[in-house]
């Protein structure tokens, strides 16, 4: 089974760039635009990695990280 990456990047073109080199690697990658989205996707998806953006449009990543490893 794969491991899960879940990618929380709010520029689209530096998301699929990651998007496409660890899926060439054998992850299965999940994307989130902003910091909202990735608490809800990790919650739900439970991934064994999160790449982080830390300036993201809703808030600061520091500020996710935070949240996700509360819940």
């Amino acid at each position: 089974m794969a491991k899960k990456v879940l990618v929380v990047e709010d520029d689209s073109n530096i998301a699929e760039l990651l998007r496409l080199y660890l899926e060439k690697d054998g992850f299965d990658v999940f994307l989130a635009a902003d910091g909202g989205e990735g608490i809800r996707r990790a919650q739900e998806l439970q991934p064994d990695l999160i790449l982080l953006d830390i300036m993201l449009p809703d808030g600061n990543g520091l500020d996710v990280l935070k949240d996700v490893k509360q819940k």
